[in-house]
């Protein structure tokens, strides 16, 4: 049986972790802060001390961590994955982080005679606990045959788009429709209210019509029924445009619209929003809306 490790075990993290626990794998892991990890380790996760105890004992080790500056801190030093990594494992990063980065990360990973893949998901918390999520890989092609029965317990879709860092920016392209679609349909739901119609009736009829898609469906009722944890929270998804526009100047891509996003989502934090999931846009552009009949 392939021992799998897991360091990461937070919103997403943990509940991939989970659904390796369920499907019968052992699995080894660790995160920052224990008592997170309380319930799987119920469930039967062997807790580890550190990410290099976690990477010693597995042969695919995979981490989920919120950022570039966090993937440095679980994969270097004396601690990191780098210092466990067997010879011949495979480590699958699923975070979403710079492309750049992660490319460099998978360079040291070779010399230490393992093999990376970058694999960002997309999707969001209840979709990672059902193994609903659609996973992109970037990397070998034969590390990813290696891994990908495990992937498949994880995503209901599971596509090699090319090499490392290749994942990672078809995330980043996946995450401008999310973050511009989530506002457009915020700016719709607001206007139609603001025009005396019911509010969840304008979301009924915005995703019935032809601009509803599966995210607006799953989504558009959270704007008037906040979940009580955040499925995608305003920081990450701020930090997300903001890889996506660095990516943007270093491949000459215009992105207007990923720009208007981030600056909104940017004002969204700066009011107290960023903890809260990315519906809140709805509630920075009506505050937004107060002001400016304050104004008039």
């Amino acid at each position: 049986m392939t021992a799998i490790g897991f360091v990461g075990l937070g919103a997403m993290g943990g509940r991939i972790a989970g659904r390796l626990l369920a499907c019968g794998n052992v699995v080894y892991g660790t995160n920052r802060t224990r008592s997170r990890a309380g319930a799987l380790v119920d469930g039967g996760l062997i807790w580890c001390d550190s990410p290099r105890e976690v990477a010693e004992q597995a042969d695919v080790v995979f981490s989920m961590v919120t950022d570039t500056p966090a993937l440095a801190a679980i994969t270097r030093g004396p601690g990191g994955i780098l210092a466990g990594l067997r010879p011949g494992s495979v480590y699958v990063d699923m975070s979403t982080v710079s492309p750049d980065a992660s490319r460099e990360l998978a360079d040291r990973v070779q010399e230490h005679g393992a093999l990376m893949l970058d694999a960002p998901v997309s999707g969001s918390v209840p979709a990672a606990e059902g193994g609903s999520v659609a996973i992109m890989v970037g990397g070998d092609p034969a590390a990813f045959a290696r891994v990908e029965p495990l992937l498949r317990e994880l995503g209901q879709t599971v596509t090699h788009v090319g090499a490392n860092g290749k994942a990672l920016i078809m995330k980043l392209a996946v995450n401008i429709s999310l973050a511009v679609q989530m506002i457009a349909f915020s700016e719709g739901v607001l206007l139609a209210e603001r025009g005396g119609i019911d509010p969840e009736l304008a979301i009924d009829v915005l995703n019935s019509s032809a601009v509803g898609s599966p995210m607006l469906r799953t989504r558009g009722p959270l704007l008037l029924d906040r979940p009580a944890e955040a499925w995608f929270d305003v920081n990450l998804m701020h930090k997300d445009l903001g890889l996506t526009l660095e990516q943007g100047r270093s491949l000459h891509v215009p992105l207007p619209s990923t720009a208007v996003a981030s600056e909104l989502l940017s004002t969204a934090r700066a009011l107290g929003y960023g903890a809260q999931d990315i519906v809140a846009v709805f509630d920075v552009l009506a505050q937004l809306a107060v002001r400016e009949d304050v104004a008039a």
